[in-house]
């Protein structure tokens, strides 16, 4: 962990922290929530000593990347075009993506707007998902699973941020990354996240100094540069609506736990197996279905994971 260099890369407006390690052919890590740099610490020591570039930002709103107040600043417009900025400033053309959560949601916009930087792509746990031109995505998740839905409960500024405030941060951290229900997260009103144990025991993969490291950096940030990239959902909705209909043309991995509760929503797996996914990601090569296997694939299944990305991007 050493060798990993820590930078900071003016982009698009903000100043962007950079871990990166190893040379060789570019491959860009996109992490997701509650998340940073360091939920690739695996794979940038893998990769890296396979002979790859491995470069790991906090994406905006994260760590030790600027962190603008307003949600309407975390669009998939923005995020994108702080790694295009992120790429030019680093002189590369063309990256293999790898990516997870809200990395993986921008990883397919990424692939939208701009497929010419891309070489090939590895996502993990969120599907793609083409836009609907006829319902927001928040009405979407209402519809399906009620207001005290996670994601419904994180659109009012503030609010869930005091109810973060008044647990520990370090237990936050836990009481999400070592989730294994695949039922849809619920946030009731009147519990809070207090209704969401944290565990006495971490699970072998993840150590007190793994959530320490967490910790620190949302305990100085708070959460709301992450919470905003949900608030943008819709208005991110309203602005791509040039990319209706449109294919991702890229190669692609896809990767996801039988546990995650991505796999678990209403017709996700119909489309994942049954023709829809391949349909709209008509370059699509690979589908893993990891047993046993929550959502933070990535650092639960690390090993597995850094193969499953070498075997892939090493083709190319």
């Amino acid at each position: 962990m050493e060798n990993i260099e820590h930078t900071t890369v003016p982009t698009n407006g903000i100043n962007m922290h950079v871990a990166s390690i190893g040379t060789g052919p570019p491959v860009l890590f996109l992490h997701g929530f509650p998340e940073l740099w360091y939920s690739w610490r695996h794979q940038l020591l893998s990769l890296s000593s396979l002979g790859y570039r491995c470069i790991a930002p906090d994406l905006r709103g994260f760590g030790d990347t600027d962190a603008p107040p307003s949600p309407t600043s975390y669009t998939a417009m923005h995020i994108v075009g702080d790694l295009i900025g992120l790429l030019d400033h680093l002189g590369i053309d063309q990256v293999f993506l790898v990516a997870h959560d809200w990395g993986a949601v921008m990883a397919w916009w990424f692939c939208l707007f701009r497929p010419d930087r891309v070489k090939a792509l590895v996502n993990m746990s969120v599907a793609f998902s083409p836009r609907n031109p006829k319902r927001k995505p928040i009405d979407t998740f209402r519809a399906l699973f009620g207001d005290d839905y996670y994601i419904c409960r994180f659109q009012e500024p503030g609010e869930i941020e005091q109810d973060f405030d008044s647990i520990d941060t370090a237990a936050v951290m836990k009481c999400f990354l070592t989730g294994r229900s695949p039922k849809p997260p619920c946030i009731p009103k009147d519990q809070g996240l207090k209704s969401w144990a944290a565990p006495v025991t971490l699970p072998a993969w993840l150590t007190e100094e793994d959530v320490n490291y967490f910790a620190s950096k949302f305990s100085k940030t708070g959460f709301t540069g992450g919470l905003n990239y949900y608030r943008a959902l819709n208005l991110t909705w309203e602005l791509t609506g040039p990319w209706t209909g449109l294919q991702i043309k890229v190669p692609v991995k896809f990767i996801v736990g039988d546990l995650d509760i991505t796999y678990h929503i209403p017709g996700i797996q119909n489309y994942i197996h049954k023709g829809g996914f391949k349909r709209d990601v008509p370059f699509l090569q690979e589908v893993v279905v990891m047993e046993d296997a929550a959502h933070f694939i990535n650092q639960e299944k690390p090993d597995e994971v850094s193969q499953h990305v070498y075997d892939f991007i090493k083709k190319f």
